[in-house]
């Protein structure tokens, strides 16, 4: 491992891809070449909301919004986020987020990684129904 380095997340592949359209995932634990520390930027387009939501076994997270606003579905219930907002949540929340109208951009700080991972997917249910 090494001391220290710098990575710039827009330079870092969408893992994303097709798999959800509309959301522009990019990791970089690998590029940061760290043992504990996952940071990501999830972009997601304006008004989209994810169809799916996950928790995890043991890593707890934290999400810093940077740009635009949306909500957060924590255990079945939303929260409003606008800029700079931070959200922290315990590994066995299940969450999801949802973009307002300018879209949503934010950073995910997670804990150590199991070797096997640890994400835990299933659907967003939403307490207002399915995004129309």
């Amino acid at each position: 491992m090494s001391r220290f380095a710098v990575v710039n997340l827009l330079e870092i592949e969408n893992s994303v891809g097709e798999r959800a359209p509309g959301i522009d995932g990019r990791f970089a634990r690998k590029q940061l070449d760290s043992r504990d520390l996952g940071v990501s930027l999830f972009r997601y387009a304006p008004e989209l909301r994810s169809p799916m939501a996950h928790s995890h076994r043991e890593q707890e997270e934290a999400y810093v919004v940077v740009g635009g606003s949306g909500r957060v579905l924590l255990d079945g219930q939303t929260h409003e986020l606008r800029q700079w907002d931070v959200v922290r949540v315990a590994p066995e929340v299940v969450r999801a987020f949802e973009a307002g109208p300018e879209g949503l951009e934010v950073i995910a700080v997670g804990g150590p990684k199991p070797a096997d991972g640890d994400g835990v997917a299933g659907p967003a249910e939403w307490p207002d129904g399915p995004s129309s």
